[in-house]
């Protein structure tokens, strides 16, 4: 699955690699768990749903 990011003041949806997406979702909810996070955004984001963490924005490529 392709994973899109899109930071409240961006206008483009971005592919991101999984070592970036634990990059950024530790940047927005610091230490708290950023593999638990990603797992939980990955289950949510599979039927369509964008999902935010903090400032940023992720969903499933092709939506």
């Amino acid at each position: 699955m392709i994973i899109q990011t899109q930071y409240n003041y961006e206008k483009i949806w971005t592919a991101t690699s999984e070592q970036d997406l634990l990059k950024i979702i530790e940047e927005e909810i610091g230490d708290a768990d950023p593999k638990g996070t990603l797992a939980y955004v990955k289950e949510s984001i599979k039927n369509g749903k964008t999902i935010s963490v903090g400032r940023c924005k992720f969903r499933k490529k092709g939506v």
